[in-house]
């Protein structure tokens, strides 16, 4: 579905001694990468905020004054769009994924009485967390309500500089979305931060976090069967030599590079890659098996 992004990432972050929180890091890249790369598809994403280094490019605006609240700095944003639908996030999400921002921009769309404004649906629709507290900075919102809200509370209070969230959100009808454990998990404090940093690292989520980590890093969109090469390294380490296991991965990765050069799948390339180089390891081991055998016989 067509949608803009707007990232708000120009706190203060007092908690963490007025460090330049977004551009902290957790599993080696930058808070605000990680929070883009849950909505690569965004026809526009607006970073309100200092201007910083990003992995992939953005439009960059401020509130002003700067430091003038998130509502201040929504509004920032939202002159800076011009999709229906707008996502809204907070720039210190290390987990947020994309399954979590898609269930976000479907649910405003979900069958409803007609919004306010006459269109159907909702709103839009917020994170509710584990603990059940809305997530405003995890959203989804419609454009031309969040708008009309936006205008009616500076006509209403002459600034929308200190206002807080809760005084636009209340006046929208939102649907909630049920949090996966660690997609609201924010970083407000130095503790924050090392506890994000340690679950990455937990035995059950420490390929995942590599691999997309990876990916981010090298530029590529890549559905990776983990199982599968992980296999290959097995067969590959095993059947022939240690070594060849990183080895045999690598030249899977360049033939699948060099297969989807030419128009096939990437996907289908490594799996095709993989399942060659893999039927070659174990006929490598079927082979030494068999000298072995025959050698202990005559022996």
């Amino acid at each position: 579905m067509s949608y803009d992004a707007i990232v708000l990432a120009g706190g203060a972050a007092r908690r963490l001694g007025g460090a330049d929180k977004p551009a902290l890091s957790v599993g080696g890249r930058a808070l605000l990468d990680r929070v883009l790369d849950a909505c690569p598809d965004a026809r526009t994403t607006v970073v309100v905020g200092n201007r910083r280094a990003t992995a992939r490019p953005v439009h960059w605006t401020r509130e002003d004054p700067p430091g003038g609240g998130p509502v201040a700095a929504l509004d920032a944003g939202l002159r800076r769009t011009t999709a229906e639908l707008v996502l809204v996030l907070s720039a210190d999400l290390p987990f947020l994924d994309r399954e979590t921002v898609r269930a976000l921009l479907a649910a405003p769309s979900a069958p409803a009485a007609p919004g306010r404004d006459g269109a159907p649906g909702r709103d839009g629709a917020m994170l509710r967390d584990p603990d059940g507290r809305d997530q405003p900075l995890v959203a989804a919102y419609r454009a031309e309500p969040l708008r009309r809200e936006i205008a009616l509370l500076a006509a209403e209070h002459g600034t929308l500089t200190g206002l807080p969230l809760r005084a636009l959100t209340a006046e929208l009808d939102l649907a909630r979305v049920t949090s996966r454990p660690l997609a609201s998990f924010d970083c407000d404090t130095w503790d924050d931060l090392a506890a994000a940093r340690a679950r990455i690292r937990e035995h059950g989520s420490v390929l995942e976090q590599w691999i997309t980590a990876v990916k981010s890093e090298l530029g590529i969109d890549l559905t990776v069967d983990t199982k599968a090469l992980l296999d290959l390294a097995r067969d590959a380490a095993h059947g022939v030599a240690r070594p060849a296991a990183p080895l045999t991965t690598f030249l899977v990765g360049y033939a699948a590079a060099h297969a989807a050069a030419t128009g096939a799948d990437p996907a289908q390339a490594v799996a095709e890659a993989s399942r060659k180089a893999a039927d070659l390891a174990l006929r490598w081991a079927d082979e030494a098996a068999a000298d072995s055998a025959e050698q202990n016989g005559s022996g």
